[in-house]
């Protein structure tokens, strides 16, 4: 074979890729056109029996010199390419992607706006034991300046014969202490019927991570007025967190705040592992703010400085940490609880260390 020859049939392979390229790219359109039609009448993206029907076609088909399994894979991964294509449009399709509103969200809580640039902490006990015990944790607070008061009142437990909180009684300490020191509280509610009546006594309602994929429990909180704090579940991918908040957005709600508090892992030096690299990739999917507990990733009082710093470096919009007046006697998760001499020196620092940025200057009681 002459050169001559071997010019015109690369010439030739040449015009065949550009008909395979503008061949690939039409099917390309035509599978978003479906994956629309189908978002639209909430079918699955994926079809099995259909991608079964086309492969079968193309073995039909099949004239050679390709072997049809050589084809059938080649196909396979286009057929990979269009799903992965669907996929990507339905995620731009989100209401919380940073794609479909570029500014952050500003989330207004009880007068504190969360969002804005203004790094904060929210303390408290892990849960309401009595008036007097979220009473020191909320003087504590106020003086060193904070605005965010946690505390659980309904306390979803491993075991159902551990401390499950005070329930509405809890609530309504923590109404009491946060009218008293001007403070908004956080408190989970873990059941769709709570919510109206947990609204009148806390400013957020949190979601745990337990209930991160209780769908009702998530469209409910989004028919609400109400802030949500929505916890990443224990073994959820970032992208199922991500469509978790969607729910609530997508009932009207767009006061949502994330919290990643650690996924579990084979690891056991800590309760969890504190996936401090979700912070980062929050922030540029989405458009809301983005929290980090410290007490349930690591569940050691040791490591809490070390990762609240850490979240802080990385961008969170606010570190989770749990105090209480004397952890020995707590009625959960004493171990991974400061207590008010600690929490103080936690804050110093917090300050000192110049990673909690815009810090408000601490008020007295």
């Amino acid at each position: 074979m002459s050169n001559v020859e071997l010019d015109q049939l690369r010439e030739q392979l040449d015009e065949v890729n550009l008909q395979l390229l503008e061949l690939i790219n039409k099917r390309a359109e035509l599978v978003q056109q479906i994956g629309k039609v189908k978002n639209t009448q909430g079918i699955n993206r994926f079809d099995p029996v259909r991608e079964r029907k086309m492969l079968d076609l193309i073995a039909k088909s099949n004239e050679g010199p390709f072997e049809t399994s050589t084809l059938q894979h080649i196909f396979k991964e286009i057929f990979k390419a269009g799903l992965e294509l669907q996929e990507d449009d339905h995620r731009k399709a989100l209401l919380v992607s940073r794609k479909r509103k570029p500014e952050d969200t500003i989330v207004n809580v009880k007068g504190e706006n969360v969002g804005d640039g203004q790094q904060r902490l929210i303390v408290g006990p892990c849960a309401v034991e009595s008036y007097e015990q979220v009473a020191k944790v909320a003087e504590a607070a106020k003086k060193q300046g904070l605005k965010l008061l946690r505390g659980g009142a309904y306390k979803p437990r491993t075991s159902p014969y551990d401390f499950q909180g005070l329930g509405e009684e809890g609530l309504k300490i923590l109404k009491r202490v946060a009218d008293e020191y001007d403070l908004a509280v956080i408190s989970e509610i873990v059941t769709p019927g709570d919510l109206e009546k947990a609204a009148q006594y806390i400013d957020v309602i949190q979601i745990g991570a337990r209930n991160m994929q209780n769908f009702e429990l998530l469209k409910a909180a989004g028919s609400l007025n109400k802030p949500i704090l929505l916890k990443r579940g224990l073994a959820a991918t970032i992208e199922e967190f991500i469509n978790a908040a969607e729910y609530i957005v997508a009932q009207g709600n767009d006061q949502v705040m994330l919290c990643e508090r650690g996924i579990r892992t084979y690891e056991r030096a800590t309760r969890n592992t504190l996936d401090i690299s979700a912070v980062p990739i929050l922030k540029q999917e989405t458009h809301l703010p983005v929290f980090v507990d410290v007490t349930h990733s690591t569940g050691r009082r040791d490591l809490l400085l070390p990762t609240a710093k850490a979240a802080f470096a990385i961008g969170a919009d606010g570190v989770m940490t749990e105090v209480h007046p004397d952890p020995a006697v707590a009625l959960s998760d004493s171990a991974q609880q400061m207590n008010i001499d600690q929490f103080n020196h936690f804050v110093k620092e917090l300050k000192d260390s110049g990673l909690y940025k815009d810090i408000k200057n601490p008020s007295t009681v």
